[in-house]
């Protein structure tokens, strides 16, 4: 790394300090990155750090904040002796500071809420949201495609049952056309649905949803916009947190442009937890991952993974991640030992410098530290002090994040959800109008429908009038022989009831169509 004065340059983040200081290039930023180590050892501070640097280069930044702490990006630092003295020591000029925040927040509690439509969320996606099996999978594709070929929009939770009931209804046509649609794995796909409500999922599902170009904002002084996604509460439900960011993060592949390697990034993303991605994902999720972290660097989006050991990552995504934080990790056991020195093996070894024994000696705000340089090969491994945050270090009060989102430059754009027209009213529609076709005929077929739907009632639940036809087998060879004999109105007194008829007629319709032409 080349010698400097420790502050941040044109083209550079200074992060800290120890023989000399250490700087990560903005050129090279989109190269992705890693910042590990235990719990407590000040990981937080470096991604503060971090974001800091990229805000103030004009950079917008995307964070998860598992804790809170984050959050204090947003107000003005203060001087505290520790902070003071640390700075001095790295011949750094302490100059107190706060960056422009947006909050985010999935439940909309503290920050605007955040949104995705079912389709944008895609089946591969929301299979491992609901941990479904590949034939449970295989299902949840039947129904996007019939959703397509239907012109039904998916875009909240509703819409989705709407689609997997229409698909139960039909399975015996759409087995012949696409593979083998079992009733019962709709049903396995329904509950996993509502598992998925019960940890607050429906209100992620829904319109506005989220516009990518409000995470690439600057504000008024040209400095990037710092995205906080508040995840304390989003963090309970662990697979929901990942393939959430997962999601975000294919987003942005999928809908920027090519750029190649921009003198800065467009946006850097930090995903927290990251280890939460990669516990057991399928094949076909894996390789998604790994592509979108592979290809996303020519759309000038950096991604900086954050987890505590770097055998939390898969090898093919490990050798993609080009600037490097490490703080420290314990070795209190022989897996422990295991990992520091797996850990140490990531770095390109400094002869100075023996790697596996720092990792277990490094104090708090203390990293090893190896940035990309020159024409994108690491630098060699340097024990670094990290340098102090200027805006403050821990979480908000309350009343302070209200303020900010108040003032927010997207507030009203996404905090009252929008229910159009889409899949389920659609379904409801045509269940109506063929009723309602039913009606117009009158005669024997609308007073058959009468009897019959008084038998099953108007307010038999959406996607259920399959079971109503399995009973319904029973009751026409009754209502045949009442018909052939002239006592209909017989049988609709003894039936009795006045309960609605569309439904009944729809049934018979089906049932008698043939005899009723006679």
């Amino acid at each position: 790394m080349a010698t400097a004065t420790a502050a941040d340059t044109s083209d550079s983040i200074f992060i800290g300090k120890g023989e000399q200081p250490a700087y990560l290039t903005l050129s090279l930023a989109n190269r992705h990155g890693l910042v590990t180590g235990a719990t407590g050892t000040g990981k937080t501070v470096s991604l503060q750090v971090m974001a800091e640097g990229f805000a103030r280069a004009g950079v917008p930044v995307f964070a998860a904040d598992i804790k809170g702490d984050l959050s204090g990006i947003a107000e003005v630092g203060e001087a505290k002796d520790f902070i003071l003295k640390r700075a001095q020591e790295m011949g750094l000029k302490f100059q107190p500071d706060q960056f422009s925040t947006i909050f985010w927040d999935v439940f909309g509690e503290q920050g605007h809420p955040v949104r995705a439509t079912v389709s944008e969320m895609g089946p591969l996606l929301l299979a491992r949201m609901m941990d479904l099996n590949d034939v449970q999978e295989g299902v949840l594709n039947i129904a996007f495609r019939v959703a397509d070929e239907q012109g039904l929009l998916l875009l909240d939770m509703k819409d989705l049952r709407a689609i997997l009931s229409f698909v139960a209804e039909h399975a015996d046509e759409l087995t012949t056309q696409y593979g083998n649609v079992a009733k019962q794995t709709v049903g396995t796909i329904q509950r996993q649905l509502l598992v998925l409500e019960n940890q607050g999922g429906a209100k992620f599902f829904g319109e506005p949803a989220l516009d990518l170009a409000d995470f690439m904002r600057t504000d008024r002084d040209g400095r990037g916009m710092v995205n906080i996604l508040v995840a304390d509460k989003l963090m309970q439900s662990p697979r929901l947190y990942a393939t959430f960011l997962l999601w975000m993060l294919s987003e942005l592949y999928e809908h920027l442009p090519e750029v190649g390697d921009p003198p800065k990034p467009k946006l850097v993303f930090f995903f927290d937890e990251a280890h939460l991605l990669f516990n057991d994902p399928p094949k076909a999720l894996m390789e998604k991952i790994e592509q979108v972290v592979r290809l996303v660097r020519s759309k000038g989006v950096g991604v900086y993974f954050v987890t505590q050991n770097p055998i939390d990552v898969p090898d093919k995504v490990l050798a993609q991640l080009g600037n490097r934080v490490q703080h420290a990790l314990r070795a209190f056991t022989p897996r422990d030992q295991k990992a520091v020195a797996a850990a140490a093996e990531t770095f390109r070894p400094n002869p100075q410098l023996n790697t596996a024994k720092v990792i277990t000696e490094l104090g708090k705000g203390e990293a090893l530290v190896s940035f990309l340089e020159g024409n994108g090969t690491p630098a060699m491994v340097e024990r670094i002090m990290v340098r102090p945050p200027s805006a403050r270090i821990g979480p908000l009060t309350p009343e302070e994040r209200k303020a900010i989102i108040a003032a927010s430059p997207v507030k009203g754009k996404y905090d009252t959800e929008i229910d159009r027209e889409s899949a389920y009213e659609v379904l409801q529609k045509r269940v109506g109008g063929a009723a309602a076709g039913g009606g117009e005929g009158g005669g024997v077929l609308g007073q058959l429908g009468s009897i019959v739907g008084s038998i099953f009632g108007t307010n038999t639940p959406r996607g259920k009038l399959s079971t109503g036809q399995k009973i319904a087998r029973d009751v026409t060879r009754t209502v045949t022989d009442k018909v052939v004999g002239g006592v209909v109105a017989d049988l609709g007194k003894s039936v009795g009831g006045s309960m609605g008829g569309s439904i009944g007629r729809a049934i018979v319709r089906g049932a008698l169509g043939s005899l009723l032409k006679r």
